[in-house]
């Protein structure tokens, strides 16, 4: 296994940002955390989707990956009022690629916020598994 620890992602718990096993690379929980304050970002679940979002593709880009390799993404939101925005932003950063996702109402999320994103990336083939 190899992790995956990009400079500005903090890892604010017992466990690593992304780990590469398997040919796959396993990305944790982003929240919308801003990199220069540590704290979730203002504002509702779409710009707190979106940061969610670049905080998982700083750790694709520290893997030596892109968003066209995430196969699968798991969405939690503490409230399903929130599903079409965060649909939105969704659709927004992968643009044309359309991974395997869920979305799951999960209440409240650490630091109340209002989104949490994780996702696995394909890397066989790539020279970094």
């Amino acid at each position: 296994m190899k992790k995956v620890q990009p400079m500005d992602v903090k890892a604010n718990g017992h466990y690593s940002p992304g780990v590469i096993a398997g040919g796959m690379l396993y990305i944790s929980g982003q929240l919308p955390m801003d990199p220069v304050t540590g704290k979730v970002v203002q504002g509702g679940a779409d710009m707190q989707a979106a940061r969610s979002l670049r905080n998982l593709d700083k750790v694709l880009i520290a893997a030596g990956l892109s968003r066209d390799n995430v196969a699968s993404v798991h969405v939690y939101i503490s409230d399903i009022a929130d599903w079409d925005v965060v649909n939105a932003a969704c659709a927004e950063f992968f643009g044309g690629h359309k991974p395997a996702r869920v979305i799951v109402p999960a209440g409240k999320l650490h630091h109340g916020a209002l989104v949490e994103i994780e996702a696995v990336a394909e890397c066989r083939g790539l020279n970094i598994d």
